[in-house]
């Protein structure tokens, strides 16, 4: 006899899992009702686009503060001269520095989640390109992480700003709050990161914009959501 695969839980959730695009209100409803781990779940979206990453105009990147926040705080640390560094402590970085934090990052620590830079910094970090770069830590105008006040980025950061960047295939992915957070927060989160990546269509995308967005939690099946396009909306 084939042995089923996956956990009671998961197999139960398969069951529960719409299998047509909701409307977001309802996707978002739908994605509750699954049945959870012990623990908080992060709620992630994840958007299809009708892009081309290979072109450098549609290689999509960019930084969104969401209006109910992700439920959990970001460790960040800021490249930035000596009197500012004060400032971005203050802000909530775990460190703020120069040559001095490019050192201790060079001899291996790295325990923090975002970096940010003001301009003037990005010739002193650049030697940390081959250990930021592959992990996605290295501060990027685009992204929003090098920018003239790093105490705000700091503070924006560490209450959970969210990055998204494009992968090869035109996905984006994002964290949109924690499986506990009321079901108004979550759609007010999922609408306005949707409205956001609407907003950012490069000028050189054709065709189908937003081919997909799907919901789901950590450890629960997607959740299709039904998109109408901004146009057809008017």
């Amino acid at each position: 006899m084939p042995k089923k695969l996956g956990s009671k839980r998961h197999r139960e959730n398969l069951g529960l899992a719409p299998q047509t695009a909701l409307e977001a209100p309802a996707a978002v409803a739908a994605l509750k009702k699954f049945k959870g781990p012990k623990f908080d779940q992060t709620v992630n979206v994840c958007m299809h686009l009708g892009i081309d990453p290979a072109q450098a105009d549609q290689a999509m990147r960019g930084s969104i503060s969401l209006p109910r926040g992700i439920g959990k705080t970001k460790r960040v640390v800021a490249f930035c001269q000596s009197d500012v560094a004060p400032k971005a402590l203050a802000a909530g970085a775990v460190k703020a520095g120069g040559e001095d934090l490019v050192a201790e990052i060079e001899k291996g620590w790295m325990d923090f989640d975002v970096a940010v830079a003001s301009p003037d910094m990005m010739r002193v970090i650049s030697k940390l390109g081959k250990v930021l770069g592959p992990k996605g830590l290295m501060p990027s105008p685009k992204a929003g992480t090098v920018t003239p006040n790093v105490p705000d980025a700091v503070k924006e950061y560490s209450a959970g700003k969210v990055e998204y960047r494009a992968d090869k295939s035109g996905n984006v992915h994002a964290v949109i709050g924690k499986m506990s957070f009321p079901e108004k927060d979550l759609l007010e989160n999922l609408q306005f990161f949707v409205h956001a990546i609407e907003k950012a269509r490069p000028p050189t995308a054709k065709g189908t914009y937003i081919k997909k967005v799907t919901v789901s939690g950590a450890m629960t099946p997607g959740v299709q959501v039904k998109h109408v396009a901004a146009e057809a909306r008017e």
